[in-house]
């Protein structure tokens, strides 16, 4: 699927106009179905099985794009959060993505993408990477749990990537930083090749998602054959810090 991406100095949309653009852009992704799932703005409490169960993997991923589009508009919808949290404690929870985001505070999904409680299952961890136990708990989230979307997340100006790219060594995140290793290898580049270049640092956070993507297929069978019955959709995307956009990533 192919996204409507610009860069930060083009200039040519303002703030309304990128709004406009966002929501249109989604038009692609809606079904005849998808008009009977109620919006956040048409829904006081947090998703029901019922209304969980109901989307399919592109609607979600649809609600998830309409979200950042309000986020980015300024028109995020008002939401009571304790009115979710005592359905969700009272009638369970039924979250419709999984996502696999970095643990910068300034890329939180539910903001970002203007999210209720109970909407998403959220892990966190810096830079992204993939573990065994991320894998678990994304097999939790969707074969036990019923999600139909996952979406790794990446960022620009990522503290990790710049660290693993100047070959930080640091305790514990030594070892985490390691694991950028190939996406570092893979991503060409001419010029600078240093954690201070952003444009360099962003294209490695890209590659870094790819890979990921990669890497949850292989070593999860749950998730690869989740994927190939059509039940979840799993895709990547990076967060522009400047902008508040969740550009999708080819896979290319």
């Amino acid at each position: 699927m192919q996204t409507h991406t610009h860069s930060e100095t083009c200039g040519c949309l303002g703030r309304r106009a990128t709004l406009g653009v966002a929501l249109a852009g989604l038009a692609s992704l809606a079904t005849p179905a998808a008009a009977e799932i109620p919006t956040r703005a048409a829904r006081k409490g947090a998703l029901t099985e019922a209304q969980r169960n109901a989307l399919t993997p592109d609607e979600t991923l649809r609600l998830v794009l309409e979200g950042n589009a309000r986020f980015v508009g300024g028109v995020r919808t008002p939401v009571d959060y304790l009115a979710q949290q005592r359905q969700s404690a009272t009638e369970g929870q039924h979250p419709a993505a999984v996502f696999l985001t970095c643990v910068d505070s300034r890329a939180p999904v539910e903001v970002i993408c203007d999210l209720g409680i109970g909407d998403a299952f959220n892990a966190r961890v810096a830079g992204n990477v993939v573990n065994d136990d991320i894998l678990g708990s994304m097999e939790f989230a969707t074969a036990a749990a019923g999600a139909k979307l996952v979406m790794v997340m990446g960022h620009t100006k990522c503290g990790a990537v710049a660290g693993a790219i100047d070959n930080v060594r640091l305790g514990n995140l030594t070892l985490l930083l390691a694991r950028f290793g190939n996406a570092i290898a893979a991503t060409p580049y001419e010029g600078d090749k240093s954690g201070k270049n952003y444009d360099y640092v962003d294209k490695v956070a890209a590659t870094q998602v790819r890979q990921t993507i990669t890497l949850i297929r292989e070593r999860s069978p749950v998730l690869r054959d989740l994927e190939q019955q059509g039940k979840i959709r799993i895709v990547g995307s990076m967060y522009d810090l400047k902008t508040g956009r969740v550009n999708l990533l080819s896979e290319a």
